[in-house]
Formats: structure tokens, C-alpha cells, sequence
């Protein structure tokens, strides 16, 4: 945690400074950006910096912190629905704001894996929790699995739901079909642009039928989803 120091600094410094940190460590890796560069960049002398932070970890932890905390705002809480289409009418308005939160913000795309491990679920998981209780309540979700092991699983699903369609953005971007291309990253699926190309509900009906095979008791998709399927 940043140290008080830290915290009586302006806002807009305070800002600053972990838009600084946040940047750097999204393009150069968690692991592998160098907080000497980070401060310099930021304007904060050696000195001030470890009045501000207790090194360099505790820069990551925060600005980790920081990106987790966006994250969960983009999915909002979960709400209990009122039946199925009600169920899957809500995962579809909260899988649409987080993949649009990561398209528009790049680096809390690159730093959500760290964000969400650093996390060891949590707070994460939490959300997906209830998601999975409020489907199971309705049967949506199927009742013989885990309960625990269906969180993770569909945590795990959703973000490489999210890598997949945001790369899908930006191949189709980059070939005139997309007007907003996301970030590129080395996850960027291989093969023809029309791959790319997809609607935005088909997208959601590819995601929602993969849960549907994990869930068991998932609802089919809708008829408009299959006819946008054809």
C-alpha cells in the first residue's frame, strides 16, 4: 500500500504518477519494468519515491489494485435476475461493458491476468460467485459440479472471451471492416479477415453456447442469435 505521504499528495499527482507506473508496466510487463525509469518518468526523485512507496513492489501492488478495482466497476454488481432471459440479458449488458472498459483502456488489458492472480480471486471471483449461485437459484446452471470449480471455470472462460473478441476487433480493424480496433497482442488469432468480422451478438451467442456446454443447464440461444448466426 502507498505510504501516507503518498496519499496527501494532490489528486491530480497522485494520478499522474500511477498513469505513469500503470503505462509502463503494461508495455514493458509486470515483472520486467524498471522503477527507476517509472519515477523518472513521473517526475519523483529517488528520494521522494520511497517516501511514497515502500519500492518497487508496492508501486505494482497498487497500480494493480488500481486496475482490479476498475474492472469490477465495469461489471457493476450483480444483481439477482429475474428468470432465464432475464439471467442471460444481464451477462450479456456486464460482458459488454468489461470488454468495452478493456478495449478502451489498452493497459488495463495487459495487466488484468496480474491484476486478477495478484488477487488470488477475490474480490474477482466474487462477482462470478454470485453469478453462479444466482444461475444455479434458477437453474440455468447445472447443481452436480462444484460449485467453486464452476466460478473459476467461468472466470477463466470470460477473459479469454474477452482476449479473443478484442483481437477479433482489431484484425478486423485493421482490414477497414471495424470502425474501433482494440489492442493487438500476441494472443491475435491466425486465419481469413471474415473470422474477424464478427457481429457483436454472435460474438456473445459463441461465448454464451461455450457456457452453455459448461453450465449444462444453460438456456439455448435465442432465435435472433441463431438467425445472426446464419
Amino acid at each position: 500500500m502507498p505510504l501516507p505521504r503518498f496519499h496527501r499528495l494532490p489528486a491530480e499527482r497522485r494520478g499522474l504518477i500511477l498513469e505513469v507506473a500503470r503505462r509502463s508496466f503494461a508495455e514493458h510487463g509486470a515483472e520486467s519494468a524498471s522503477y527507476n525509469r517509472i519515477i523518472e518518468a513521473a517526475g519523483v526523485s529517488k528520494t521522494a519515491a520511497y517516501h511514497y512507496f515502500d519500492g518497487r513492489d508496492d508501486l505494482l501492488a497498487t497500480v494493480l489494485d488500481g486496475v482490479l478495482d476498475r474492472l469490477l466497476d465495469a461489471l457493476g454488481p450483480w444483481h439477482p435476475a429475474r428468470d432465464g432471459a432475464d439471467f442471460r440479458a444481464r451477462f450479456a449488458a456486464s460482458s459488454a461493458v468489461l470488454a468495452a472498459h478493456l478495449r478502451d483502456h489498452p493497459d488495463d488489458l495487459a495487466l488484468a491476468d496480474a491484476a486478477i492472480g495478484r488477487a488470488h480471486g477475490g474480490a474477482w471471483l466474487d462477482w462470478f460467485d454470485a453469478l453462479v449461485a444466482d444461475g444455479q437459484r434458477l437453474g440455468v446452471i447445472r447443481t452436480d459440479v462444484d460449485r467453486g470449480l464452476l466460478v473459476s471455470a467461468t472466470a477463466a472462460v470470460i477473459r479469454a472471451a474477452d482476449t479473443w473478441a478484442l483481437a477479433r476487433m482489431t484484425i478486423g480493424g485493421a482490414s477497414g471492416a471495424a470502425d474501433t480496433a482494440g489492442p493487438a497482442g500476441p494472443d491475435a488469432p491466425d486465419g481469413p479477415a471474415e473470422t474477424a468480422n464478427l457481429p457483436e451478438g454472435e460474438v456473445f451467442a459463441q461465448v454464451w453456447s461455450l457456457l452453455s456446454g459448461l453450465w449444462g443447464g444453460a438456456a439455448p440461444a435465442r432465435r435472433e442469435d441463431s438467425a445472426d448466426a446464419r
